[in-house]
């Protein structure tokens, strides 16, 4: 956990844990809003004492993780929704957070692993910033966010990127964020609702065949299908996506559930998909979960400082899951698809 006073330390800790002797997808946000931050080396700022302090906060855990793997997450790199406006300032904070990120692997050579932003919704520089994370900075993945103002993940406007990711066979690990349609809805802040239904959407996107019509034959196979090499990981749960699974997936019935769906379906793909319990530790999300997509594509999650790996690991303890379904969750699922850290 984080002290509360986070203006002393202007990027806070998701953290993605698993308790014990630990692999932790930890997540550094931005904090809006600052009037100081520090920045990476080279824009001014010192980020030592930053390194310092997070490799110093044993409270990610109460046995600190072994690794981390750090990302940008809400906001990204963007601070509106004119995205033409902000381009060449994001595209500049985009690299000096993965060159940040990296100095950090490079320093703590055993505690630390990268998936790097991308300036999305801007292609090319997405492409070029893919190249330089993934062969010079060595990325294990990317980070992104479930939209990009009104763009979701499985849109062919962002199909050359995510082509690129797939023939790399990337791991794209996302964070919800509220889409420029969705700031201020029904009085609520947006990460109360609006961002469990943004990742609803994303996936959704991701399914969705391309003309399909009422009744008719898709015309183009799903982004999901084009992009089967991709590695999702979604946070909290998959979001909304368990309320609103029958519009999503489509028929969900016992013998559904119980068989093996057919290759490229789309529950064949929502059993590939990754998902984190990150603010999602309760019998009510962990049992339809593990129902819909199996207990081996859930991996363990805090959203630290708003939760603890303590008190996420006692709240699976209380969701129904055997001690196998329980150590898969809390290290060896994440380990299928990040072995180096083994």
């Amino acid at each position: 956990m984080l002290p509360s006073h986070a203006k002393l330390l202007p990027l806070k800790v998701r953290a993605t844990a698993i308790p014990g002797e630990s692999i932790c997808i930890t997540i550094l946000d931005r904090l809006v809003g600052l009037s100081e931050w520090s920045k990476p080396s080279g824009r001014g700022g010192n980020d030592s004492g930053i390194i310092r302090q997070i490799v110093q906060l044993k409270v990610w855990t109460k046995a600190a993780p072994q690794a981390a793997i750090i990302s940008c997450t809400e906001p990204g790199v963007w601070f509106g929704d004119d995205f033409s406006k902000e381009r060449q300032e994001a595209i500049s904070l985009a690299r000096d957070m993965n060159e940040y990120g990296a100095r950090m692997v490079a320093d703590y050579k055993s505690r630390f692993g990268l998936f790097a932003v991308l300036p999305l919704p801007d292609i090319d520089a997405s492409l070029k910033e893919i190249e330089y994370a993934f062969d010079t900075l060595r990325a294990d993945g990317v980070g992104l966010l479930t939209s990009y103002g009104d763009v979701w993940l499985g849109e062919k406007r962002l199909q050359p990127v995510f082509d690129e990711l797939n023939r790399r066979g990337a791991i794209v690990y996302t964070h919800p964020t509220d889409a420029a349609c969705c700031h201020n809805l029904a009085n609520a802040n947006p990460a109360t609702v609006e961002w469990f239904v943004d990742t609803a959407r994303s996936i959704n996107s991701l399914l969705n065949e391309t003309g399909t019509t009422m009744g008719g034959s898709p015309k183009e196979a799903s982004a999901a299908t084009r992009y089967g090499n991709i590695k999702f990981i979604w946070s909290h749960a998959g979001g909304a996506l368990l309320g609103v699974v029958s519009r999503v997936v489509g028929t969900v019935s016992a013998a559904d559930l119980a068989g093996t769906p057919k290759p490229n379906s789309k529950l064949y793909h929502i059993r590939r998909f990754y998902y984190d319990t990150a603010g999602s530790a309760n019998p009510i999300a962990m049992q339809g979960l593990k129902t819909l997509a199996g207990s081996s594509q859930i991996v363990f999650g805090t959203d630290v400082p708003y939760g603890t790996s303590a008190a996420i690991g006692q709240a699976l303890e209380a969701c129904g899951l055997s001690r196998k379904e329980l150590r898969a969750i809390n290290r060896e699922n994440a380990l299928r698809i990040l072995p180096k850290y083994s």
